[in-house]
């Protein structure tokens, strides 16, 4: 249905009020701002100080706005269902997901149920941006003209990929667009040909006093993410706050960091916290219900409206969106209703990810895992008592074990409900293994500190749905039997070259030649197979065996995959068994393509990928014409714990990342912290900063720089020091 005029007017009406800001207002804002001081170092990392919590709050959010506004109001426009009111029809979708799970009104209730010192924290991030855009109405909101307290309660968790966007689109959208308009052709068909997505996820790493020179733990915070999807900063308070490390743009909290006494590094988890019903529907007069054990219960059904951009105005469309006491219908699937059932706590989910940024020790660490609101991540900690500890996924549904969860379970049988949760103490955990070492690389934790690590078999099929990776056996091969950690060599490790993807792959592929019975074929690759031969299996900016092999791993993959009809679910030991035939045309495929985008096939790694920041743009132009930065490390698919997530573009040959490393750290906790840290390009996201790309070569290199995380490490390293709206 489209209002365009009178719709425009009301969208016309609100933001302009909102906008405009009163006298009280500013009054406060000015107050606020007051108690806060932020400290940019000599990279631009804002380290803010504030008399209590909430001037901290006001601060780092003001700063975040300063750095990148475009980024902090993309990230709310995601989270409320508002990108078509700034891209178009093409997002109504989109839009839509998430408004089966965030209803405005549902937030500002809960916000009125919060704790006080949580609605404090909420109403200073909204305080905090509001001044921001009144103290620079240059800048231009796409959307949201003005931030309100209640919005920080659809963005509450942090990690990137939440459990909402599982929710297919394409299949939303046949059940949803039935009878409206046919916006099949803008949700793309998956495509085989087309550059396998990188693996989401991140790198943890734990040592334990134990294992280390200095006797002090230390901990490796390593995510894997879209670049420049976080900022890098430092909140301090009066109020015992002292948190340093990597903020998702617009949240008030750090996500992954460290504080005076603790650290804390989330990696996606292969948990079961999302579950599907196939439901009974059937119609009632003008009513639907659906069976429950001997009961019929009606359907719940909410209008909701999806306003959208279009040539000549904003338009609306409303869909009629229906729910069970599972959760909301997201698809059909022959001929029935399936409704999906994940977490939603926004208010425990806040409060979890604000509170373990202020623990001192593990013990109050965990005791904030008893909020049990992060569903998406598993947690590696450490901390200057010399405790390391790995939890799994903190929202863990019971379940009857006589059902499969992995499909749709019949939601008319009420033994198929979830049984309350898991506590943390029935959920994989481990604190101080006897091996001195824990990891996560988004993989099943059974190998997660070696031969203490913790067993399967202990546990519910559902607490963990994955398996092994080539990242996880690199770490496995670096962390074991080794006594003589130091923060440099936990760095060193987090960069190791080494690429176990190949160990097996390449060897199938050597042997697929030596018996190849085509003399054509084998002496047209004949140099590209003694090459890989000899080859050691490790990436560098020099290296013509790691094009060669990227190449030809690209292409089996991608052939295996269009053959067996699953796209991303093809892993080493698939290659390793795959016809010698198959393998070795992909070999010749490698060549052909590395001859015609670089003119010949032996090219060095470092012709190819690469590290370009253009524009402060969320997606990026890249050119090849522009200058740019060769980088030595690989996708994380070979087993390269160093992750970057590169490929050719439209009207370019060679590779550019967009995702993987983003912010890495080594902290180790001694008496005092000692860190050291990179962000990737630089803190700015302004081109015309000299700290939109000046961490660029040490992103590249692995190069981290020093972390001021106490006042004295800052003299010498200060670039300005101000009030916001100075």
């Amino acid at each position: 249905m489209r209002k365009l005029l009178s719709f425009a007017f009301l969208l016309f009406a609100f933001t302009s009020a909102a906008s405009a800001a009163d006298g009280a207002d500013i009054s406060r804002w000015k107050t606020e701002a007051s108690h806060v001081t932020i400290t940019r170092d000599d990279w631009g990392i804002a380290h803010v100080v504030g008399d209590t919590d909430a001037d901290a709050v006001f601060g780092m959010i003001y700063a975040q706005c300063e750095d990148d506004f475009n980024r902090v109001e993309t990230n709310y426009i995601n989270s409320m269902g508002r990108l078509a009111e700034a891209e178009g029809e093409s997002k109504i979708y989109q839009d839509l997901r998430m408004k089966l799970f965030m209803d405005p009104e549902v937030l500002k209730k809960q916000y009125g149920e919060s704790p006080e010192w949580l609605k404090k924290l909420m109403d200073a991030f909204a305080d905090g941006a509001n001044f921001y855009l009144y103290k620079h109405p240059e800048v231009k909101p796409r959307v949201i003209a003005r931030f309100e307290p209640w919005m920080a309660l659809s963005f509450s968790e942090g990690s990137i990929g939440g459990d909402i966007e599982r929710v297919n689109l394409r299949d939303l959208q046949a059940f949803y667009g039935k009878n409206g308009k046919n916006l099949t052709a803008l949700i793309p068909v998956e495509d085989f040909d087309a550059p396998a997505p990188e693996p989401s996820g991140s790198n943890g790493i734990a040592i334990a006093p134990s294992n280390t020179v200095n006797h002090h733990a230390l901990l490796l915070i390593n995510p894997h993410t879209s670049f420049f999807f976080r900022s890098e900063l430092q909140m301090t308070s009066h109020e015992g706050l002292n948190a340093y490390g990597a903020v998702t743009w617009g949240q008030f909290f750090i996500y992954q960091g460290f504080n005076d006494h603790t650290g804390w590094m989330h990696t996606s988890s292969g948990v079961d916290a999302v579950d599907e019903y196939v439901e009974k529907i059937t119609k009632s007069g003008d009513q639907y219900v659906y069976k429950y054990g001997e009961e019929e219960r009606p359907v719940k059904q909410r209008a909701i409206h999806v306003p959208y951009k279009t040539d000549h105005g904003m338009a609306d469309k409303t869909f009629t969106a229906y729910f069970t006491h599972h959760g909301p219908v997201i698809r059909e699937e022959n001929g029935k209703w399936i409704t999906i059932q994940l977490m939603q706590r926004p208010i425990e989910a806040l409060e979890q990810s604000y509170l373990r940024t202020k623990t001192a020790n593990y013990a109050g660490y965990r005791k904030t895992m008893d909020l049990q609101a992060n569903s998406s991540n598993n947690t590696i900690f450490a901390d200057s008592d010399g405790d390391i500890a790995y939890f799994q996924g903190n929202f863990i549904p019971k379940r009857d074990n006589k059902f499969d969860y992995t499909k749709p379970v019949d939601g008319s049988t009420p033994d198929t409900d979830w049984q309350g949760l898991l506590s943390v103490d029935e959920t994989p955990h481990l604190l101080n293994p006897k091996s001195g070492w824990l990891y996560n690389s988004n993989n099943a934790p059974w190998s997660g500190a070696g031969e203490s690590s913790l067993k399967k078999e202990d546990f519910p099929a559902y607490v963990e749905m994955g398996g092994e990776s080539a990242r996880g056996l690199h770490a496995i091969r670096l962390l074991s039997n080794k006594k003589d950690f130091t923060a440099d060599s936990l760095r060193s490790a987090a960069y190791d070259s080494y690429l176990p993807w190949f160990e097996k792959t390449i060897p199938a592929l050597v042997r697929a030649w030596d018996e190849a019975g085509d003399p054509t074929q084998k002496s047209a690759l004949a140099e590209q197979v003694g090459l890989l031969r000899k080859w050691d299996f490790r990436w560098g900016v020099d290296s013509v065996p790691t094009s060669l092999a990227v190449f030809w791993g690209e292409d089996i993959t991608r052939s295996l995959a269009k053959q067996r009809g699953r796209r991303g679910g093809v892993g080493f030991d698939d290659v390793a068994g795959a016809e010698p035939k198959m393998l070795l045309a992909s070999l010749e495929a490698a060549t052909n393509k590395l001859k015609s985008d670089f003119g010949k096939w032996q090219t060095p790694w470092a012709n190819i990928n690469r590290f370009q920041r253009v524009n402060g743009d969320i997606v990026q132009p890249f050119n090849d014409a522009l200058p740019s930065i060769p980088v030595g490390f690989t996708s994380s698919v070979w087993g390269s714990l160093a992750s970057f997530g590169a490929h050719a573009y439209p009207g370019t040959k060679k590779w550019y990342g967009t995702s993987g490393n983003s912010f890495v750290a080594v902290v180790e906790f001694g008496p005092k912290i000692h860190a050291v840290a990179v962000t990737a390009g630089g803190e700015s996201g302004h081109p015309n900063s000299k700290h939109f790309d000046d961490e660029a070569q040490r992103y590249a290199t692995g190069n981290l720089r020093e972390v001021y995380f106490y006042p004295a490490q800052l003299k010498g390293h200060t670039e300005k020091k101000y009030h916001p709206g100075e």
